[in-house]
Parts: C-alpha cells; sequence; structure tokens
C-alpha cells in the first residue's frame, strides 16, 4: 500500500554529499551546460498545489536580500543532465502533483534558456495535464518581445504561469501568496499572449 508523499523537501548538496538520484552514472556526461541547486518534490510554496521545483542555477539580477544568493553562480551545484530530466519527469507522474516550477537562479537567463525549454516541452508532451509556473526577475513585456536571450518568447509560451519581476527589499511582504514582494505579478500567460497585455491571476494576488 502507498504511504503518504515524502515530506522531505530535498537533501542540500553541500550539507549531505554523496550521490543524489538525479546525478549522472559513473562516467555520464552533461547534456547541456546549465546546472541546478536542488529539486524539492513536496513544494507547496511556489504554486498551486503540490509541485515539483526545479531550482536552476545562475543569475545575473542579484537582488538585494535574495533567499538563496548561492544560486547565482552558474555552476553551483549539479550539471543538468538527461537523467536529471527523467527524474523530474517520474517525480511529477504521480496524480496528486498539480505540476512543475521552474526557479533559481534564474530560469531565463540566456545561458539557461534552451535546457529549460527542452524540459519544459518534454513536460508538455508527456504529462500535458500539469500545469508549468515560473519565476523570474525579468518583467513579462519583456520576455514576450524577445529581449532577454534566443528563446524567451518561446519559453514564455509553454508557461501556464509566470511570477514576474525582481525581489524588492522595500515591498517585502510575508502576507503575500505565491511572491515575496509587491511589485511582482502572477500572471496568467496564455490570457496575457492571447490579450497583448498582462492579465493576472486575481484568486493569487490578493
Amino acid at each position: 500500500e502507498r504511504g503518504p508523499p515524502d515530506l522531505r523537501l530535498h537533501r542540500d548538496p553541500v550539507l549531505e554529499p554523496g550521490p543524489d538520484p538525479g546525478d549522472p552514472g559513473p562516467g555520464a556526461a552533461p547534456v547541456r551546460a546549465m546546472y541546478y541547486g536542488e529539486i524539492k518534490d513536496c513544494d507547496v510554496a511556489n504554486g498551486e498545489g503540490v509541485r515539483v521545483s526545479l531550482f536552476v542555477s545562475g543569475c545575473t539580477n542579484h537582488c538585494e536580500h535574495c533567499f538563496q544568493p548561492q544560486t547565482w553562480a552558474f555552476d553551483y551545484g549539479r550539471p543538468f543532465t538527461e537523467e536529471t530530466e527523467d527524474r523530474i519527469l517520474a517525480l511529477l507522474s504521480p496524480s496528486y502533483v498539480s505540476g512543475l516550477t521552474v526557479l533559481g537562479g534564474e530560469p531565463f537567463e540566456p545561458d539557461n534558456q534552451s535546457a529549460v525549454l527542452e524540459l519544459v516541452e518534454r513536460v508538455r508532451r508527456a504529462l500535458p495535464q500539469k500545469t508549468v509556473w515560473c519565476y523570474s526577475g525579468y518583467l513579462f513585456e519583456e520576455l514576450a518581445a524577445g529581449e532577454v536571450g534566443d528563446h524567451s518568447r518561446v519559453l514564455l509560451e509553454q508557461l501556464d504561469v509566470l511570477v514576474d519581476g525582481p525581489f524588492v527589499l522595500a515591498k517585502k511582504d510575508l502576507g503575500l501568496r505565491f511572491r515575496g514582494s509587491s511589485n511582482q505579478r502572477i500572471i496568467d500567460v496564455p490570457a496575457s499572449l492571447a490579450a497583448g497585455e498582462v492579465r493576472l491571476t486575481e484568486e493569487f494576488m490578493q
């Protein structure tokens, strides 16, 4: 009989060294140049429902009082490999998991876009019923206009929800849902792209 989901969020790669289920096997080479800091397999803080969250490495935004500045380094953590993708797909499979959240670090950093896009497209093909959320320090308008890297628009088109904007310490509000500061917006991406302007997910912005 299946027990309750494992509520242990993640294993810290620094404090708990050793092999991880998502690590490449002996002799395996990374298939892309992105790294990741951690994967949370039962996350309820970064999007609606129970989610699998991928924290990618690399960020040039450097928000003041960022909650995990170690992820600014592009080589922090582990290489993101095909085996890592396989693990994420397996973690997403149970019916109680609502979807995938990608955050970081910065998923829309130009150096990260190809790997994130490939992952999200694979999730869309294999598990189309799951939702995809993404957190970015860039603004929706910049991403929709293709102003950030080569793939920002096409990656944006794969998302259900984007939480956009940098964390601003002066606007920090612990009472906010799914965001850290009041300048950040929780955006319904398909509705916004169809309208040609931002449409907020009002139920989460309150």
